[in-house]
């Protein structure tokens, strides 16, 4: 069982950053990815990474502005988010599955949301 917890969220000015931080307990050898959801829309794809790091994937909306990584020493990944937009605001999930996919039925275990809110 693996349990995941996000931080980082909160509220930016349109061009800012922010870094999401997700912490696993249990077993840690997972790919992991980001996925978010915004009000009245279903929850999407934004990045995975796999257990090595040495692969990444990005949603188009995202790519060039996010960066997936991880450190399997403190069993964190993060995303960092750089040029923000107002059309970035959602509760952002991470979740983790034996391989990587950009589907959310992959994902196996997932945390309960932070939510990031960009305003224009």
């Amino acid at each position: 069982q693996v349990q995941l917890v996000e931080s980082g969220g909160g509220f930016v000015q349109a061009g800012g950053s922010l870094r999401l931080s997700c912490v696993a307990s249990g077993p840690s050898n997972y790919a992991m990815a980001w996925f978010r959801q915004a009000p009245g829309k279903e929850r999407e794809f934004v990045a995975t990474i796999t257990w090595s790091g040495s692969s990444t994937a990005y949603a188009d909306s995202v790519k060039g502005r996010f960066t997936i990584s991880r450190d399997n020493a403190k069993n964190t990944v993060y995303l960092q988010m750089n040029s923000l937009k107002s059309e970035d605001t959602a509760v952002y999930y991470c979740a983790a599955a034996r391989s990587t996919a950009r589907i959310d039925s992959n994902y196996m275990y997932w945390g309960q949301g932070t939510q990031v809110t960009v305003s224009s």
